[in-house]
């Protein structure tokens, strides 16, 4: 048996031979990625030896040792190896390209699939009967070396094939098509392009869908614009869509009624005894009464984890929850079986979903004002602009109290907001005049903002009053009450703030939370160099 015939049985069995001089003896290295009886087999062989510095084991270069192996492999290892002649001649390999996958169609072969297993992210598509393999740079080369005149053809496609939801759609190679989706993110379908890449990577909250193989990035006018430009940039088609709304959820039942089950009084003692707020309280109850009436005929202690996972999903499929509503259910039900009953902690089957990073809306200072100007009636501008120029949340702005406001400090005080905290935030002089305006027509007693009897001010009536006053204002974007935080925030960064304060002012517990503001701001932007223009040529 000559020496090519023996180290071509050695590759056919897994196993790469290489010859080397190991202190003036001629030897050869058997590097091999199995573990276990292949690996029992080699380390027992006569002369073998690790190298430190190769990394591999290593034997003599001696035709009776090497012989020997061949055999055992041969013996012991028969079901792993095809005829060698057939091995080696037929022309049964079929390789396509596609976009950034490499499809491989070949006959069932263990010593073809350790080869194909090597290769990183590499996975057996069950449906189809083909190997996908990703097409990084150097991978088509790699196959090409190993197959060699056993691929029958080659295809290359100059198209990227996607699946939108159960739609099977096409991207060509010199376009770039952008979806933007109803949770407020842009999903981005294009072949490989180093400048919309690196582009991507500097946009925050920016992720890769591995098994997409699509980038996604929060929706942005910049971020869109940016994108577009650097698409034309590189002689690529920009097609621009925007996402269907998903189909009618089933909507929630009302639970107010004589039939209906009521939450167990145990339950919202115990929420007050941990001094939960009233906004978790009254959100805990609410949830937890849906989760009651939908198995009404059972005793909630009876209700098994099984049962608990079906609502779970309930919640997912037909209602068509928010990720927000879908994790504060999960909370709910938790603290009844933890909490209320004393029972060990539960992990449920329906894993919790992660919010989608997206970036807030931030309206101009010419919008905000637009927007107060808008307001006629001195108690609803008092409330928008309390609102802005503190940088408040709507439930905080409901609970001031007159003697909160202190026009000597200047500064308003904000008594056991979110997380159970005090803090002082900023009094504006143009909000103390028109809270004077407001004082001498109201004449509030107790609470900053009181209703038509006394009482405490409404957060659905601020919330109707912001909705009135943009429309008025002629504004189209997306915004809210908590628009105005936002806002505020972003302005004070932009006129030179720093990031501390404004963590204190917000009353934000990490600095992680205000660093977001420095992803929507736009002071500076046009005096920022793009990395880009260093090292992309004019073509």
């Amino acid at each position: 048996m000559d020496g090519n015939l023996i180290l071509n049985l050695l590759k056919k069995h897994g196993i790469t031979p290489e010859t080397i001089e190991h202190h003036e003896e001629k030897r050869i290295t058997l590097r091999f990625s199995s573990s276990g009886k292949l690996k029992e087999m080699i380390i027992a062989l006569n002369g073998i030896k690790w190298s430190k510095t190769l990394n591999t084991w290593h034997i003599p270069y001696d035709k009776k040792i090497l012989e020997g192996l061949i055999e055992k492999l041969e013996n012991d290892f028969s079901g792993n190896v095809t005829d060698q002649n057939n091995f080696k001649d037929q022309k049964n390999i079929f390789v396509e390209v596609s976009g950034r996958k490499i499809l491989i169609k070949c006959p069932k072969n263990n010593i073809d699939t350790k080869f194909i297993t090597g290769i990183r992210f590499s996975r057996w598509d069950k449906i189809n009967f083909i190997w996908i393999v990703p097409n990084y740079p150097g991978n088509l080369e790699l196959i090409k070396e190993y197959f060699k005149d056993r691929i029958h053809s080659i295809t290359i496609n100059e198209e990227i094939e996607w699946v939108d939801k159960t739609e099977r759609r096409i991207a060509k190679k010199d376009e770039i098509i952008v979806i933007k989706t109803v949770k407020g993110r842009l999903k981005l379908i294009f072949g490989f392009n180093k400048a919309l890449s690196y582009l991507i990577k500097t946009m925050p909250y920016h992720s890769w869908d591995t098994k997409n193989k699509w980038y996604s990035v929060p929706y942005t006018d910049d971020h869109l614009n940016q994108i577009k430009e650097i698409a034309l940039g590189e002689n690529l088609k920009f097609k621009y869509e925007e996402e269907k709304q998903e189909e009618k959820s089933v909507k929630k039942r009302n639970y107010d009624t004589k039939e209906s089950k009521k939450c167990p009084d145990e339950f919202i003692l115990k929420l007050k005894e941990l001094r939960y707020s009233y906004s978790t309280l009254k959100t805990h109850k609410n949830l937890f009464i849906e989760f009651l009436n939908y198995y009404r005929s059972f005793d909630p202690e009876k209700i098994d984890e099984q049962m608990i996972t079906d609502f779970l999903r309930h919640l997912v499929i037909e209602r068509k929850v928010s990720i927000s509503y879908q994790n504060q259910a999960i909370n709910a039900i938790k603290f009844y079986y933890e909490k209320v009953l004393g029972g060990n902690r539960k992990v449920y089957r329906v894993e919790r979903p992660k919010e989608e990073k997206t970036l807030p809306v931030v309206l101009s200072e010419k919008e905000v004002a637009a927007i107060f100007n808008a307001v006629t009636n001195s108690k609803h501008k008092a409330i928008l602009m309390v609102t802005y120029s503190g940088g408040l949340r709507v439930s905080e702005v409901v609970n001031l109290k007159i003697e909160d406001i202190d026009s000597v400090r200047m500064q308003i005080r904000v008594e056991q907001s979110k997380g159970k905290k005090d803090r002082y935030t900023l009094l504006a002089k143009r909000t103390l005049l028109e809270l004077r305006n407001y004082f001498l027509e109201y004449h509030p007693k107790i609470w900053l903002f009181e209703g038509q009897a006394g009482e405490q001010y409404s957060v659905r009536s601020i919330q109707a009053i912001m909705k009135e006053a943009v429309q008025k204002a002629g504004i189209k974007k997306k915004v809210s009450v908590h628009t105005l935080r936002h806002s505020f925030a972003t302005h004070l960064l932009e006129n030179g703030t720093d990031l501390r304060y404004i963590q204190t002012i917000l009353g934000h517990s990490s600095s992680k939370t205000t660093e977001i503001y420095t992803h929507v701001t736009t002071k500076g932007f046009n005096q920022i160099k793009n990395p880009i223009d260093n090292f992309m040529n004019d073509e």
